[in-house]
């Protein structure tokens, strides 16, 4: 067996806490190695322990959740780890600001427990963990942010059909969707998605969809 997935829970309320810890633990391929009720413990246990996915609230003392993110996951970030912001608060803002940050996921905490599970496997294994409509409705009011003020870059190192997937992801189309639109299989759409992701250096679909609004491939 391989070993299970580390996760470090990081949560102001401590009955919260509590409760992701026992549904995360209770699971054979999952194991919580360290718990913290603010975002600067969150960041100094990260740094300790190197958990494979911090599952992140957003506001809690002394740093907050975005902030605490952005340490870990941002730019620059030299041994970045993997984030899942689970948090109460559906707001646009948030879940831009903390993708923006550099998580790999956003979830709120009334998802069932199962979404929860899903979420932590999904982002330690390098996926990205956001709905296909938050994803429309997110880069449709803040396309304006993310495209940068002055051109487009032309020079993409991508074929005419992985530039064409790329743009699909964009647009918020999960691979199903996007293997029914191009009539292919999902399996092909996973090797598009591999190549485009390694190609332009990126992370997961997240950071594919802001380079595609970056680079002027949607409008």
């Amino acid at each position: 067996m391989s070993a299970p997935i580390r996760v470090v829970i990081c949560d102001d309320q401590a009955l919260i806490r509590t409760g992701l810890a026992t549904i995360v633990d209770a699971q054979p391929d999952l194991e919580v190695v360290g718990e913290c009720g603010d975002g600067q413990t969150g960041v100094d246990l990260a740094r300790e322990l190197r958990p494979d996915v911090v599952v992140m609230d957003i506001r809690m003392p002394v740093l907050d959740g975005l902030e605490a993110t952005r340490l870990l996951a941002g730019a620059g970030v030299a041994h970045p780890v993997k984030v899942l912001v689970v948090t109460t608060f559906n707001l646009d803002e948030y879940v831009y600001e903390a993708l923006r940050a550099g998580a790999s996921g956003f979830l709120l905490k009334d998802a069932p427990p199962d979404r929860l599970l899903h979420g932590i496997r999904t982002v330690a294994m390098g996926a990205a963990l956001l709905d296909p409509d938050v994803t429309r409705r997110l880069v449709g009011r803040y396309a304006a942010r993310i495209r940068p003020a002055e051109g487009t870059a032309r020079d993409i190192p991508l074929t005419p059909r992985e530039t064409e997937v790329l743009r699909l992801i964009a647009d918020g189309l999960s691979n199903s969707e996007i293997a029914a639109a191009l009539v292919i299989s999902p399996e092909t759409v996973k090797t598009f998605v591999s190549r485009i992701l390694t190609k332009l250096d990126l992370r997961d679909r997240v950071q594919a969809v802001v380079f595609a609004y970056r680079h002027g491939l949607v409008t």
